[in-house]
């Protein structure tokens, strides 16, 4: 069998796994009328085809409704770089809800980081139609939110591959707690995370890019999280996690070149956690 065919039945297998912890409200599923939107915004021509054609790994579909999304609601994405959710969650909230992307702070921090801002902002000014009502307010190396957004004013959360990158500055804890207070009581926390294996060790700064999904859940819990939820919607089981670049030796970085570009690109994107935490009613 060969390695696509086999990613190919591991990753349909991984989708149907049961749920380890039972699925609760904000995990249901989806309305119609939502459902429907979604699925004609992951299709649309707002777009690039760069971003479309990663949905193979990312499952945008079946992950916002995991994190249960609703057009209504105020979310929050965290660190959303060049803004492949942006696309879709941005114009789903458009009419109903509200998107606030918390970004790079404009001042300060690596050169990457105003690249990608800039980035972020043109994308937003090129397409008034989708992109008009996107809140940009920016999140510091130590935490902190700068911009409109009042604590206690998220129904969501959602941070997609950066916990990796908190740890590498030492601010894993810091941002969960800032995350923590944003949300308003009962609101929902989804994270995304590249796996270490369980049998590995948790480097401290992450330097692989692996995280493991038992360290992400004490960091949340220690926030003042409930775990409410887990999917394994993200898994990769053909990951074998043991690059000599880490994570970014797997596509779409391909950090190797050409060396085994072939044996990387059928592995495919990481293996990843998804797990949906609750803010405590009370």
């Amino acid at each position: 069998m060969s390695i696509y065919k086999a990613r190919k039945i591991l990753t349909i297998s991984a989708v149907l796994i049961i749920l380890t912890i039972p699925m609760t409200n904000a995990s249901a599923n989806m309305n119609t009328a939502d459902a429907a939107k979604l699925e004609s915004l992951i299709a649309g021509e707002q777009r690039k085809e760069t971003n479309s054609v990663r949905d193979q790994y990312r499952h945008p579909s079946e992950v916002l409704k995991f994190f249960g999304l609703k057009d209504e609601m105020a979310v929050m994405e965290i660190w959303p770089a060049g803004g492949w959710w942006t696309e879709i969650l941005a114009p789903f909230l458009s009419e109903n809800g509200r998107y606030v992307a918390a970004h790079f702070p404009a001042e300060g921090g690596p050169a990457y980081w105003q690249r990608s801002l800039n980035s972020f902002k043109d994308m937003l000014a090129k397409d008034p139609q989708n992109y008009g009502k996107v809140e940009i307010v920016s999140l510091s190396p130590n935490a902190e939110l700068s911009g409109s957004t009042k604590p206690g004013s998220m129904d969501l959360v959602l941070t997609f591959r950066n916990l990796h990158n908190w740890m590498s500055q030492g601010s894993q804890q810091a941002v969960f707690v800032t995350m923590f207070d944003t949300l308003k009581p009962g609101g929902y926390l989804g994270v995304v995370e590249h796996r270490e294996s369980a049998e590995k060790p948790q480097d401290p700064k992450a330097k692989s890019g692996y995280v493991r999904e038992d360290y992400a859940i004490s960091l949340a819990e220690g926030a003042g999280f409930k775990l409410i939820a887990k999917s394994e919607i993200n898994a990769n089981l053909n990951d074998t996690k043991d690059y000599p670049g880490g994570v970014w030796t797997l596509p779409p970085s391909l950090r190797e070149g050409d060396r085994e570009r072939e044996k990387y690109s059928a592995i495919g994107e990481s293996d990843r956690f998804t797990l949906l935490f609750q803010k405590p009613e009370n």
